[in-house]
């Protein structure tokens, strides 16, 4: 499982709008100048977050974008799976029950269900006011002598 530019960048944006929220509706100018993404890529990911519900926008001179929750209400396994679809390693893990004809006796799966449950727990178990933590602590730690 390899996750997507569009996903990478859309945990990226809904962090910049976690760091930079002052109650105020932030536009995709400046989140792209700060991230350094194309208005035009963020316009694309920024439709899907929004039709999800991730995230509020309002038209106009003073328009932008927000976060439609506090960061805390966010994982990164909802925004990414908003963006991705299934995070599953193999096709066969997408269908509950399983529907493969050689569940049954496919060793291999027993490999990939642990793998699955490994990412989901790992994506599930790290919110975007964690991530916005990290971030801040790593802006923090970048002085010279």
């Amino acid at each position: 499982m390899k996750i997507s530019t569009r996903g990478r960048y859309a945990l990226r944006l809904m962090l910049d709008l976690a760091l930079h929220d002052t109650g105020e509706y932030i536009s995709l100018r400046d989140i792209s100048a700060r991230q350094e993404i194309s208005v035009k890529y963020l316009e694309q990911i920024v439709t899907v977050l929004g039709r999800a519900g991730l995230v509020r926008s309002v038209r106009g001179p003073q328009g932008g974008y927000r976060l439609a929750k506090v960061p805390a209400d966010y994982t990164a396994g909802e925004i990414l799976r908003t963006i991705e679809g299934s995070l599953a390693p193999v096709a066969c893990l997408d269908d509950s029950p399983n529907a493969c004809a050689r569940a049954g006796e496919c060793a291999t799966l027993v490999l990939w269900e642990r793998l699955s449950r490994a990412i989901n727990e790992t994506v599930d178990g790290m919110t975007l006011a964690d991530l916005a933590e990290i971030q801040r602590a790593k802006a923090g730690n970048d002085y010279v002598i």
